[in-house]
């Protein structure tokens, strides 16, 4: 494989045809289906620092205790861990009990059987590779429609180790019990491979004077922000093989004397290019946007965090909130650049509000590839120079691919060392 000039590597030659798509498909139903009151639910599981991983689940019983058993053959649990449970209420709807339990450490690229609170089903999960190559899947906006299920059956076929979601995960939208009927949904993916997510506005859930944002997001989907020296699960980090991962929070504070801006610097200054030289991005709006919708609403946080993310030489920016498709081109400061981030828009994933037809023209000179339809992205990391990112529609196989690419790291074009003392510099600043 040879590598191409930074800015080459993402000149490709497209055609937006149009689709003839069938109609909508409705929000899924979910029958009752009665359980146990100590029967896991909703079982999914997170990275949480260095081999280990976070199992979350929960019961109706509020006596049934938060341990994980865990082996490496069917049955066979010669490990266990004790975690920590909570619940909330939201006006007249009460939880279950949700239990989050770390267990470790485990050993890279190997499957572990588990069992939740002592009985119930079995599950398995395979633990991330310590090295390259490893491969990512993305969708983000899911939602409970049958575009959703969709989406996730395609994400199913692929051979993935980590599923990154840029927010807007159940549209609950203060129906509580949508966040349970969510779970259930993705339980068969997000219990056998690592959930890492971050918040979109459809988390919020805010009502004045009676109810916290984030307080059923914060309860039911712990982070390892604690673990990445957060004091929010709104924002963390986190190394997975050769990559370092930041997920950041658009709807909580983001100015230079935010805490979110503070701990993004010092995250940034413990960063090893050596034993991570890919560096990527997720958040839920997008800075790099070409469709109508949702139009301005990032420019705020990019201008106050797109210089910092520049110095730092950040490959690849993954984003939600507008429903549709979009990458650019390595771009900053809204002009091409082969030393900035690639933007990748891939809210499409089957929310409930439809898709984002409508694109502004003429398209700009950052943006290649922009379509309206559900899907899911696909980023394989072959080694410390080169990754593949793919986009999948749904409308077609999931190995047909819409839109791919070659992506050469920042690391090997020579622009991290270019940059580096302007880095020091903003890391430097009070």
């Amino acid at each position: 494989m040879t590598a191409s000039k930074p800015l080459k590597a993402f000149v490709a030659t497209v055609t937006t045809a149009e689709y003839i798509r069938p109609q909508p498909r409705r929000t899924l139903e979910f029958p009752w289906d009665p359980k146990p009151s100590s029967h896991p639910q909703q079982v999914h599981i997170s990275l949480a620092g260095d081999s280990h991983m976070r199992v979350t689940w929960i019961t109706d019983d509020e006596s049934s205790p938060s341990v994980v058993e865990y082996g490496t053959s069917p049955g066979g649990y010669n490990c266990g861990a004790e975690g920590e449970s909570t619940s909330y209420r939201y006006l007249f709807y009460r939880s279950g009990k949700i239990h989050h339990t770390v267990i470790g450490p485990l050993e890279h690229d190997t499957v572990y059987f588990y069992r939740c609170g002592r009985q119930g089903p079995e599950f398995e999960f395979k633990t991330p590779p310590a090295q390259f190559p490893i491969t990512f899947a993305v969708a983000g906006d899911l939602g409970q429609t049958g575009w959703t299920k969709s989406t996730l059956d395609h994400i199913g076929q692929c051979k993935y180790d980590v599923h990154l979601l840029p927010g807007d995960l159940s549209y609950a939208d203060y129906m509580q019990h949508r966040w349970d009927t969510f779970g259930e949904l993705v339980q068969p993916l997000a219990s056998a491979r690592p959930w890492m997510v971050t918040q979109g506005n459809h988390e919020k859930e805010s009502i004045p004077l009676i109810m916290d944002a984030f307080q059923s997001y914060n309860a039911r989907w712990k982070m390892p922000f604690e673990e990445s020296g957060s004091n929010s699960n709104l924002y963390y980090s986190f190394d997975v093989a050769g990559a370092h991962l930041i997920m950041l929070g658009s709807y909580a504070d983001y100015d230079e004397y935010s805490d979110q801006y503070r701990w993004l610097k010092d995250d940034l200054s413990k960063v090893d290019r050596k034993k991570t030289p890919w560096l990527l991005v997720l958040l839920h709006v997008p800075w790099y946007n070409s469709n109508e919708a949702h139009q301005g609403e990032g420019d705020g946080m990019m201008a106050i965090m797109e210089p910092l993310l520049y110095a730092a030489s950040v490959d690849l920016v993954l984003a939600g909130h507008v429903h549709a498709y979009e990458r650019s081109i390595r771009v900053n400061n809204g002009k091409p650049d082969p030393c900035g981030a690639v933007y990748i828009t891939i809210g499409d994933g089957g929310n409930k509000e439809g898709l984002a037809r409508k694109y502004k023209n003429p398209q700009p000179d950052w943006s290649v590839f922009r379509e309206a339809s559900f899907g899911h992205g696909e980023l394989k990391i072959v080694n410390s120079t080169h990754a593949f990112w793919s986009w999948h529609r749904n409308d077609d196989d999931e190995p047909v691919r819409s839109d791919q690419l070659w992506i050469t790291s920042l690391v090997s074009s020579g622009c991290v060392a270019e940059k580096s003392r302007e880095l020091r510099k903003i890391l430097m600043s009070p």
